[in-house]
């Protein structure tokens, strides 16, 4: 496995902290894993300082150069996906099946925007003038990302590829609990040819590195992934520099299952829904609405399967579901699913693995016959914990589905396809599957809706987030009388 070292990476080279320090454990055993120095409000500014040049290099190439680097940078990302699965493992606790497949899907999401670089054409408007009028699309020179703990791997890449495509520079604060895997990819895409001020990583605290990131002008957009409080902050101080964002926030998703619905593909999606990635996932679907001729059925598969899968240490390529990220959320997913019990639930499996302590552990847990006034009906617990609910008809599950604050994801399984095409025009969210959970692809626009956050991160969708239409006024007719004004002959 490669180094676990951490610092700010600023314009190619090591920049050490000296800050406060930053003491993050072992998911896997709860102990201390690294500590190192919070880059603050220096490392942040040194950044931003290094992206104005770098972004200056970075778009003196030609779209076309630029695209090539992003295709060798794909092609060196997959010859190390390895050393990248293996530091995501030991870094975020996930299952190593997991973190392979999430590198192979970094390379391609270089491969995919490389083709974006020399395609951002512009428009040719027909004013009526004598004008030629030419619509370009011009970069937003330096963008501010700022990724989570669930995926760092995954969301440096989802969110670096398009920005580098559109002719950005990027600085990059991923979670102070998991920077190690953007500090290697960003030295592998500086190795590809990426100037080293196009990409710098700021190691450090939201509180002091980040604020510092997201309050300044030379942000062309900031971009946010993680909770509503602190994306709403974020969202905030980005406005009050004058600059847009674009987040990407909580879930609640329902899973909606119809009893013509084909039961068993059903019930095994709902675990992988909810049961992925330890349910540190935004899109996951922790809410399962199950139509009540079916429900006893589907409580029962899906409570005896949960029991089942592996829970275990994220390097055993048979752990199934891996610890949750920290002792924060660990303790946060341990006292919901209390309050879930105690608001009268029905636990039907999971809960604390104690026999796992004291790494961060939390079985696959289900909770039946959930209604809607209940906390784990409404709070995003983002940890491994399903709630079960039944309903009667399209028009309560509809109601269920979209009563809540959040609107990033959802899903209905039926044969009905004039029920399935109903439901998923009425579903309130920005991604909705048919018969199918969690498909996600880099060429699909994704994003939320009202407490889910605004924007899109993903397809043609983002290179527009990245860009801004410049407008080009050129006058065609030499005799054209001036609007206003007196000639030298007057």
């Amino acid at each position: 496995m490669t180094d676990d070292t951490v610092y700010s990476l600023i314009d190619g080279e090591v920049f050490e902290g000296t800050g406060d320090p930053v003491v993050v454990d072992d998911p896997a055993t709860g102990s201390e894993r690294i500590r190192y120095a919070d880059g603050g409000e220096p490392a942040a500014a040194a950044a931003l300082d290094s992206a104005q040049e770098g972004g200056r290099a970075w778009r003196a190439l030609s779209p076309s150069r630029r695209g090539e680097v992003l295709v060798e940078a794909s092609r060196r990302i997959r010859a190390a996906a390895e050393d990248l699965a293996q530091l995501e493992c030991a870094s975020a606790g996930k299952p190593i099946r997991d973190t392979r497949a999430e590198a192979q899907k970094v390379a391609e999401m270089f491969a995919f925007y490389a083709g974006f670089a020399d395609k951002l054409f512009g428009d040719v408007v027909p004013v009526p003038t004598s004008h030629l009028n030419i619509v370009t699309r011009e970069p937003l020179d330096t963008v501010v990302q700022l990724t989570p703990w669930n995926a760092p791997l995954f969301t440096a890449g989802w969110q670096l590829a398009p920005a580098l495509a559109a002719g950005c520079a990027a600085v990059l604060k991923p979670s102070e609990l998991t920077p190690s895997s953007s500090l290697m990819l960003a030295r592998i895409l500086h190795q590809a040819g990426v100037p080293a001020g196009a990409v710098n990583v700021v190691a450090g605290l939201g509180g002091t590195a980040g604020a510092r990131l997201v309050s300044d002008e030379r942000a062309g957009r900031v971009v946010f992934i993680g909770s509503v409080p602190t994306g709403r902050r974020v969202a905030a101080a980005a406005a009050g520099a004058g600059r847009p964002s674009l987040l990407e926030l909580g879930g609640k998703s329902a899973n909606i299952v119809f009893a013509d619905a084909d039961l068993k593909r059903a019930a095994r999606a709902a675990q992988g829904a909810i049961f992925a990635a330890a349910g540190q996932s935004c899109t996951a679907g922790s809410r399962l609405l199950v139509q009540r001729p079916v429900y006893d059925q589907m409580v029962e598969w899906v409570s005896d399967a949960a029991s089942r899968l592996v829970v275990g240490a994220p390097s055993d390529p048979a752990t199934e579901v891996g610890p949750i990220n920290n002792r924060r959320q660990f303790e946060r997913v341990c006292g919901l699913i209390e309050t879930g019990v105690s608001e009268g639930a029905k636990l039907m499996t999971g809960g604390p693995a104690a026999d796992l302590a004291p790494g961060f552990f939390v079985r696959p847990t289900v909770f039946a016959d959930v209604t809607p006034d209940m906390t784990i009906a409404s709070e995003e617990i983002f940890g491994p914990v399903l709630a079960i609910s039944p309903f009667d008809d399209e028009e309560e599950a509809l109601a269920l589905a979209n009563g809540g604050a959040f609107d990033l994801a959802g899903a209905v399984w039926t044969r009905d396809v004039y029920r399935a095409i109903r439901m998923a025009k009425a579903i309130r969210a920005g991604t909705v599957w048919v018969n199918g959970y969690r498909s996600l692809s880099v060429m699909s626009p994704f994003g939320g809706m009202r407490g889910s956050g605004f924007g899109r991160s993903s397809g043609i969708d983002v290179m527009h987030e990245y860009t801004q239409p410049k407008s080009l006024w050129i006058e065609t007719d030499e005799s054209a009388v001036a609007p206003f004004g007196y000639g030298p002959e007057d």
